[in-house]
């Protein structure tokens, strides 16, 4: 099986890395694991002032950040893994990373807000389940 965790750094993303190591029905060693960390892009503006190369090399650092621990966490333990990190919009860059690799399940951490919250935040997850067409586990 080959699942998509969605790492954006939070505690929730380390709950659900977690969860996943906790649980080899979900992934064991004969199973592979690709994280993905997606970077918000920055203002046309920005991108301007300082130079494609400089928000480059911004976006990698920024990625790294996110996913280094998480390769020092999971080398502890017998998985099969990638890592990457892509720019964009977090909700699209989800669902065509997991069509790309053909990823069997998604899973994301979240925050598990109540009706209210639900209400007014448009949630990553929220929008990764109604508009994806395979299984996602969401850990709180």
């Amino acid at each position: 099986m080959k699942v998509l965790l969605a790492a954006d750094g939070s505690k929730y993303t380390k709950k659900a890395l977690a969860f996943l190591v906790n649980h080899e029905s979900l992934v064991n060693s004969n199973d592979e694991l690709v994280l993905l960390n997606v970077q918000l892009q920055v203002p046309g503006r920005v991108k301007t002032m300082l130079g494609s190369a400089d928000v480059a090399a911004y976006h990698r650092e920024e990625g790294d950040k996110v996913l280094e621990p998480i390769r020092k966490f999971l080398g502890k333990h017998a998985l099969n893994y990638r890592c990457f990190s892509v720019v964009g919009h977090p909700v699209e860059e989800i669902l065509k990373a997991a069509a790309a690799e053909k990823s069997h399940l998604i899973v994301m951490g979240t925050r598990g807000l109540g009706l209210i919250g639900r209400a007014l935040i448009d949630s990553i997850a929220q929008r990764v389940v109604s508009d994806c067409d395979i299984p996602v586990l969401l850990v709180k």
